[in-house]
């Protein structure tokens, strides 16, 4: 079965010395090991170059160069699948919201439900798991829980 891995994952193996990042890299070999198809979205990059470029000071930011970052992101584009966005992942995002009633920063997680839904992706591997309750079409995997 096919797995999205959420943004914070891929911000716990940027992160040096992080025992999350430990967590993180066990489950993707286990997962790797298996076959099993391990994939990220546009805007899980996006989150991704935010947080790295991010000043240490700011809430969580890694501090990284944009050289650092691209060099980080292109090892996940090259060992990871993309689900690109279109029509269908929009229309879904906005049956989502709206049924569901998103608003804030949720709408963020509405975006990857919606990515995983187009492309029958069942399964989203997350450290914030309980964010992703409200969306009974996925499961919710902890990376330890793998």
């Amino acid at each position: 079965m096919p797995y999205l891995f959420d943004s914070n994952c891929f911000l716990r193996l940027a992160e040096k010395n992080g025992q999350q990042g430990q967590v993180v890299l066990r489950a993707i070999r286990k997962l790797r090991a298996a076959n099993e198809t391990i994939h990220y979205t546009p805007q899980i990059i996006a989150e991704f170059w935010n947080v790295c470029t991010r000043p240490s000071y700011a809430r969580g930011g890694l501090d990284l160069t944009t050289e650092r970052t691209e060099r980080k992101v292109a090892v996940i584009e090259k060992y990871f699948s993309l689900l690109e966005d279109n029509v269908a992942t929009f229309i879904e995002w906005r049956r989502l919201v709206r049924e569901l009633g998103i608003c804030g920063v949720k709408v963020h997680d509405a975006k990857l439900v919606a990515s995983m839904t187009v492309h029958n992706v069942p399964n989203l591997v997350t450290l914030d798991d309980k964010d992703f309750q409200r969306f009974p079409s996925i499961k919710v995997v902890h990376p330890d829980s793998i």
